[in-house]
């Protein structure tokens, strides 16, 4: 049974990324943070199997911020692969926390790293790069050659990562991998998303439990793909004969304002009469057409996106619904 470590277990990736590895058979540890609750919802069906949890998911307390329970628990499991996904990941946030975000993201990946190089039996190893790494690009769609020169706090500090993993994979000749991901979507998106935040108000307002819906930019593009596609294409990168980095993108932009159409008209709504614009919701410093290319992975791991925007929306919508 291959045992595998997850950072940020309990988020939307973490918690796809667990179902996918329970079902290959794996033994999966997560790291958690000792938090005031206990409600891991992401995680709730898995808890109440006394056949899964306890037996093939063990769950472990340590931060980011703490070498020394990192190390503890690395030494302890021994896993054969780590996926790192924890830290702070909302972008407009990390203007206002931009201190906590470089320590969660670039030094709790310098941490691990460190770690890593020094056991016995080094696991191969998962970076969830981000493509706000590459800001505003010359070059569209990006690849894993486009230079990085992020524009916000949380960019800069996953292309620290990014550029550390890969340092420590040429210096250390470690299996080190950056999955640089595009955004990525799925009902259990946290709901200050703007994806869930427009799913989730669809429905709300479809059921008379809000009134409108306050966005700030609709003309902002993203390439949206679905979450569970994209851990899929995490574990495909650490299968591979050879570490290297991987893109895991549609290839296909969108905006939010067809998020919000296509939302609305899910919950049967027309989007005009209840969407307003707020000027307090603008960000400062807009990537610009962050839109992937993502044949190397298509070529090498034989990976592909599923879901368009259409269908993503509609799953979304149906479940807030």
């Amino acid at each position: 049974m291959p045992t595998a470590l997850i950072t940020g277990i309990t988020g939307q990736d973490g918690s796809y990324l667990t179902e996918h590895l329970l079902s290959l058979g794996y033994a999966v540890h997560g790291v958690v943070r000792r938090t005031s609750t206990l409600e891991r919802s992401r995680l709730r069906h898995l808890y109440g199997d006394p056949q899964i949890y306890g037996r093939s998911l063990i769950l472990h307390y340590a931060d980011l911020e703490d070498p020394t329970s990192l190390r503890r628990i690395l030494v302890k499991v021994a896993p054969d692969e780590v996926y790192h996904l924890a830290g702070q990941s909302h972008v407009g946030l990390s203007f206002e926390i931009a201190e906590s975000t470089v320590d969660s993201v670039a030094m709790g990946t310098l941490r691990l790293l460190e770690i890593i190089r020094d056991l016995p039996k080094p696991p191969r190893f998962f970076h969830a790069a981000s493509s706000e790494i590459f800001g505003r690009p010359a070059q569209v769609p990006q690849d894993e050659a486009t230079p990085m020169v992020p524009v916000n706090p949380y960019g800069a500090a996953k292309a620290f990562a990014a550029g550390l993993v890969r340092i420590y994979r040429e210096k250390h000749g470690l299996f080190l991998v950056n999955g640089i991901l595009y955004n990525h979507e799925s009902p259990r998106r946290g709901e200050n998303f703007v994806t869930r935040k427009i799913c989730r108000a669809a429905a709300a307002i479809s059921q008379g439990r809000q009134e409108f819906l306050q966005l700030g930019d609709t003309s902002a593009q993203r390439d949206w793909g679905d979450a569970r596609d994209y851990v899929r294409g995490m574990w495909l990168a650490l299968q591979h004969p050879q570490p290297e980095d991987f893109i895991f993108a549609t290839g296909v932009l969108h905006t939010v304002q067809d998020v919000v159409e296509a939302a609305f008209s899910v919950a049967g709504l027309d989007w005009q009469k209840y969407v307003r614009r707020d000027e307090r919701l603008l960000r400062s410093q807009e990537p610009f057409a962050l839109v992937g290319n993502a044949a190397k992975a298509e070529r090498l791991l034989g990976w592909r996106p599923g879901k368009d925007l259409q269908a993503l929306v509609r799953w979304m919508v149906e479940a807030e619904l």
